[in-house]
């Protein structure tokens, strides 16, 4: 069995800036026999993530680029795995892959065919950015009363919009901040309680400062930089803050100074700031997925995604995330 030609995107150079397209090559092989215990995935569906900008978290030189997939098992040599079966596992940026279901990050696992969702959803609301929204809210900031503030940034995303939805879902005051006027429309029909464009607004700080006036209770941060310093001075005391990403500074090409807050302030007011990598809840996934399914099939919770087609699109899906061109999560259909 196999005598199947894989093509995987590989990372040939270190990123410099925005990542450019010749810091790839499309690479095919022939991928050797199945062994016992082994599988083959055809790839369904690929998604592309800004962490895999960060050279500390993920892609090496010479390396194929990481990263979820959902997949089409066929062929086998696995019990647990029939050819047929539908999975999502890390398979990376490639067309065909060998497994043997086992993974450094994570395993591969059978979409739940309880779920009346599209399978691409297991890259998104379903998938990492999901579970990134959903513990990176509840079990870092822990809604404490009905009626808190939470502000989250890059809030039109996959994560972001997420956050937000939850947050109602939870009770809480809901305001985003966003790059275009017309994801903010989009933050409005998701029933935020405001929106802005930070890209148009005279003072963030005015902004935050009108749509919180009572103080930010928690804050969820996918920017880092500038705009995290300028929140960290509206929170109240006792704010929790949840440190998820900071997209204003992948492509950099000098490192930013520390945080431009006084570290008096965070102990006056004994805030509250966490980083966390989501497969700390790993073992808890599946759970979360199956209570957000449930507030989808409610209506309480939306989803978005922009789509790009093709597996020799991944390069283009991936710099449009740092172009602020998607609205939701952005995947590849192969």
């Amino acid at each position: 069995m196999s005598g199947v030609k894989a093509r995987s995107w590989i990372k040939v150079k270190e990123f410099v800036g925005l990542p450019k397209r010749d810091d790839f090559e499309i690479v095919e092989k022939e991928l050797p026999a199945l062994k016992d215990g082994e599988f083959l995935v055809e790839a369904l569906w690929n998604t592309v993530d800004p962490y895999m900008r960060t050279n500390e978290l993920s892609n090496k030189v010479g390396s194929p680029m990481v990263g979820g997939q959902v997949a089409k098992v066929t062929q086998s040599k696995n019990k647990d795995f029939a050819v047929g079966d539908v999975v999502v596992g890390q398979f990376g940026w490639t067309s065909h892959s060998i497994s043997d279901g086992a993974g450094s990050i994570m395993s591969a696992v059978k979409l739940d065919p309880t779920i009346p969702l599209p399978q691409s959803t297991a890259l998104g609301i379903l998938g990492m950015p999901g579970a990134t929204s959903y513990f990176g809210l509840l079990d870092i900031c822990k809604p404490i009363k009905e009626g808190e503030t939470l502000l989250v940034n890059a809030a039109a995303g996959a994560v972001g919009s997420a956050v937000g939805q939850i947050g109602k879902i939870k009770g809480m005051r809901v305001v985003g901040f966003a790059g275009s006027d017309e994801k903010v429309a989009y933050l409005k029909s998701l029933g935020f309680d405001a929106a802005y464009n930070y890209k148009t607004v005279p003072s963030l700080e005015a902004a935050i400062k009108e749509s919180c006036p009572n103080g930010v209770d928690v804050f969820f941060d996918n920017v880092g930089g500038d705009f995290f310093d300028t929140v960290l001075r509206q929170m109240n005391t006792f704010g929790r803050v949840s440190v998820c990403g900071a997209i204003s500074q992948y492509n950099a090409l000098e490192p930013r100074k520390g945080i431009d807050v006084s570290s008096i302030t965070l102990i006056v007011k004994q805030l509250k700031i966490e980083g966390f990598i989501v497969t700390r809840w790993l073992d808890q996934w599946q759970g979360a997925f199956k209570e957000m399914a449930q507030w989808i099939q409610e209506g309480k919770l939306k989803y978005r995604e922009t789509v790009f087609e093709g597996f020799d699109s991944m390069y283009d899906a991936f710099v449009s995330l740092f172009k602020g061109d998607n609205i939701g999560k952005v995947v590849v259909k192969i």
